[in-house]
């Protein structure tokens, strides 16, 4: 039988012996009565790291991003994102369903967008228009080919906004990727915005999990849209444990998963016929073309899928591949192997060549 070598996302990690050890040992409590411990311990932990008053924990990303947006906004508003963000792209519509907001979206550059482009986006205040409220990043941009936003940049945008009076949102779900290959503490990268999601299932490696942060007040209010919107937990001290345990063993590690996605990129760079951008792999997440294969990239990930390699498409010929802590340099370089024997038979104008 082939052993999987899952590509497709880093939520495919699966907790480690000593995370799944920790995590049976955690003191537990009522989390929804705020009396339990581990969980406590954790929203304290993130809130520091992220410079911030407090932090939430929350069964999910999804749920911390769209508590944020309710939290900031008024229905009726308009947010202004890129427009391959996670908030716009891949959360069900949550912001006009939960908020009832508009989202005003930019085209960036690889994810990331100009303090200009914020400018000309902010509607007059006018009452034929839609309120402008709020802002929001993506740290690193999933999409965009988990680039990382300069610092400058990260400033710069929270500055524009918040001299026009706009809250400020960071979706951070990779944050931490962003800082080890920035090298720029998280609580640099989060100054002057108001909100931080940060996700604990993806490089972190935890099996559920994230977290909002905030100030006292802000917080506050989210724990009222937490319980609004079926996110409040019992003994949930057992899976916060798992955050608590990736703090201390999962961050600096992220940089073997840098280190492989920029491996595997050049792999496939040598198959002629494949697109891919090597110099703008910035962190866990490879994204290349197929076009010039001939083939679709359901076609190509259903090839790779046969032989053991898990990569996932993301349009007709775009497919994302992401390293994580489950896979070796040793799966990345099997990976590459596989990826130029049976990517690198197929021919431009023959989509059905073996």
């Amino acid at each position: 039988m082939t052993t999987l070598i899952d590509l497709g996302s880093d939520t495919a990690t699966r907790p480690s012996a000593g995370m799944r050890g920790f995590m049976a040992e955690a003191p537990v409590g009522d989390e929804q009565r705020q009396e339990d411990p581990s969980v406590n311990a954790l929203q304290d932990r993130v809130a520091a790291l992220l410079g911030k008053e407090a932090a939430l924990y929350l069964p999910s990303a999804t749920m911390a991003n769209e508590i944020a947006v309710k939290t900031h906004t008024q229905s009726g508003d308009a947010v202004i994102l890129e427009e391959s963000a996670h908030i716009a792209t891949a959360e069900a519509g949550g912001p006009a369903l939960l908020s009832g907001v508009m989202l005003h979206a930019v085209k960036g550059t690889r994810g990331v967008f100009t303090p200009d482009q914020v400018e000309a986006r902010i509607q007059a205040d006018n009452p034929h228009y839609p309120r402008t409220r709020l802002v929001s990043v993506e740290q690193t941009a999933n999409l965009g080919g988990g680039t990382v936003w300069p610092l400058e940049r990260l400033r710069a945008v929270a500055d524009t906004a918040r001299r026009h009076g706009l809250r400020t949102h960071m979706d951070g779900a990779r944050l931490m990727n962003a800082v080890v290959a920035s090298g720029a503490p998280a609580h640099e990268q989060t100054r002057g915005y108001d909100s931080v999601t940060l996700c604990l299932t993806k490089g972190l490696g935890c099996p559920v999990g994230a977290l909002v942060a905030g100030d006292r007040a802000f917080i506050k209010e989210a724990r009222r849209y937490k319980h609004l919107f079926g996110g409040a937990m019992r003994q949930a001290g057992i899976i916060a444990a798992a955050g608590l345990y990736a703090l201390d063993h999962n961050i600096e590690r992220l940089a073997e998963d840098h280190t492989n996605a920029k491996i595997l990129a050049r792999g496939l760079a040598e198959i002629r016929g494949i697109g891919i951008e090597v110099e703008h792999v910035e962190t866990n997440i490879v994204f290349f073309d197929v076009a010039g294969l001939g083939i679709t990239a359901q076609e190509a990930v259903a090839r790779l899928l046969a032989r053991g390699i898990r990569m996932g498409a993301t349009g007709r010929t775009r497919i994302r591949a992401v390293t994580h802590l489950d896979v070796s340099q040793h799966d990345v370089e099997r990976a590459v192997e596989v990826a130029q024997e049976v990517l690198g038979k197929a021919k431009a104008g023959t989509p059905g060549a073996e």
